[in-house]
């Protein structure tokens, strides 16, 4: 049976930008006959705001978009993330790591290697055969053994990354005690059998990262579809940090004419046949790949 889900970061109301990923992942499951989930995913508490997760369900339900089981908090879960991490300990997968960020920096400095301007620190190794007397920070995924990988996208089609090449030994637990978004989301999509993963197509090169977590802990792999983002004035991917503004919930019409426009959809004129008409659409736009 077709699970799929929405998983919002309780940082802040829902905008433009997030209600795409929202419509275009219930559109999927209504499509397929299947389930839609809400999962609120607020393993990182330093960045959640207090009563955010509420105001993101009540924009939902003033869009007519329901989730078909009560929704899941990932801050109630740490107990399977750890055990997901023991299992990867105990496979030879995770190691401690020791390394602040400036320690990683001046690795790198020392070794030549220059961050880019808009990417990560890719890891050294530098812990990878023992701390060397430091305090252990945090857990990372040993990737070093992995091929580059391969996967289909139902929108973008085939996709490749080299994880140790591209991203190195990622976080997997981090210096404060949080679990990294990387394994919370694996652990969770395979717990509540998720088969279809459809979200922002910002979110894509998660997607090797997550692969690999998922073969290292023995879990199913979803299908994935990446929708378009919708941008800002400066061009950019509209986020909460560029000035996205709350959407407009008193003219739902309005706000999902917008995003069905991003997903190819056409206009409605009417809230009460636009999610239906939309459904009929998207089953003729995005095929399920096999």
């Amino acid at each position: 049976m077709y699970i799929g889900r929405f998983a919002p970061s309780p940082t802040g109301p829902l905008h433009a930008g997030s209600l795409v990923a929202a419509l275009a992942s219930w559109l999927d499951a209504r499509a397929q006959g299947g389930q839609w989930l809400v999962r609120i995913e607020d393993v990182d508490h330093t960045r959640c705001l207090p009563g955010m997760d509420e105001t993101i369900l009540r924009q939902l339900a003033a869009l007519s978009l329901h989730s078909d089981q009560p929704s899941v908090y990932q801050s109630q879960r740490a107990p399977l993330y750890q055990q997901a991490l023991d299992q990867l300990i105990a496979s030879g997968h995770a190691y401690p790591c020791g390394c602040s960020r400036r320690d990683i920096g001046l690795a790198l400095q020392q070794g030549g290697q220059v961050k880019p301007r808009h990417g990560e620190l890719i890891y050294p190794g530098t812990c990878r055969q023992g701390v060397h007397g430091k305090a252990a920070r945090a857990w990372r995924l040993n990737v070093q053994a992995r091929t580059p990988l391969r996967w289909q996208d139902r929108r973008l089609g085939e996709q490749s990354q080299d994880v140790a090449l591209d991203v190195g030994d990622f976080i997997l637990k981090r210096a404060d005690g949080c679990f990294a978004y990387q394994l919370a989301v694996v652990v969770d999509d395979a717990a509540q059998g998720i088969t279809d993963v459809v979200r922002g197509q910002d979110l894509a090169d998660n997607t090797a990262r997550q692969i690999v977590l998922q073969r290292a802990l023995h879990l199913p792999t979803p299908r994935y579809l990446h929708t378009p983002l919708v941008l800002g004035p400066n061009g950019e991917k509209l986020s909460k940090q560029n000035g996205a503004q709350a959407l407009d919930t008193d003219r739902p019409l309005a706000a999902l004419n917008q995003a069905a426009t991003v997903l190819g959809l056409s206009k409605q004129h009417a809230l009460a046949d636009a999610l239906a008409q939309w459904v009929t659409q998207w089953q003729g736009l995005y095929n399920r790949s096999p």
